[in-house]
């Protein structure tokens, strides 16, 4: 009966982990597509909608408490809370990413883009896929998967380095205030998207550990 309980504990801890997952990766799409077609209206909701997801990260908390309070804990039962810990608080940080690039749409307001937006589209993609792969590698025990999700922050990291070059340049040459300013803001969404895809990786490598034992960084 005691094992039962667990298990149904720990299938409601994977839910509300993908649960929130998906909120976070759909904050992430949302806030970036604000960005692109200046929505005002959309990204204010993705701001106000961040206290759901900081409540599911307290949720989740609490489940790992009551997993501890159903058996007596093991080497494996322990990592998987841990992990579990730490994947909630990279989604929470990830979505308040999603409300950091949101605010800068709110400062740019209806002034036209200096730039069409290729590359930050193409980040924020490339992080919404890591963020399931590693959430799939979670629920599925797969470390393998995770190691595949680990890597794709290399490409998140070039796109972010040419990126910021382009950015740059058109502080360094531009006379016009507005422009610099507005470039400034681009290179803070690309530089949140860089580190939505770093907590991805930091989730990668707590699956890879849950799994093997074994400390793996990328």
């Amino acid at each position: 009966m005691r094992r039962r309980a667990y298990e149904d504990e720990l299938e409601a801890l994977n839910r509300d982990i993908l649960r929130m997952g998906s909120m976070v990766e759909d904050a992430v799409r949302a806030s970036v597509e604000a960005l692109a077609v200046q929505d005002l209206y959309q990204a204010q909701t993705v701001i106000d909608n961040d206290p759901v997801i900081d409540g599911l990260e307290l949720g989740v908390e609490q489940r790992c408490v009551n997993l501890l309070a159903l058996q007596q804990p093991m080497a494996k039962d322990l990592r998987l809370v841990a992990t579990a810990i730490s994947i909630v608080t990279n989604l929470e940080r990830m979505g308040d990413h999603a409300v950091n690039i949101s605010e800068v749409t709110m400062r740019i307001g209806n002034r036209p883009l200096i730039k069409p937006l290729i590359d930050i589209p193409r980040m924020a993609a490339l992080s919404q896929d890591m963020i399931r792969g590693s959430l799939d590698a979670f629920v599925s025990r797969d470390a393998e998967l995770a190691r595949a999700t680990c890597r794709k922050d290399d490409d998140v990291d070039a796109t972010y380095e040419a990126l910021f070059d382009e950015l740059v340049g058109f502080i360094i040459t531009s006379r016009d205030e507005s422009v610099s300013t507005q470039a400034v803001n681009l290179l803070f969404v690309a530089r949140f998207l860089e580190r939505i895809a770093d907590h991805a990786t930091n989730i990668g490598e707590r699956v890879i550990y849950m799994v093997t034992g074994r400390r793996e960084t990328y």
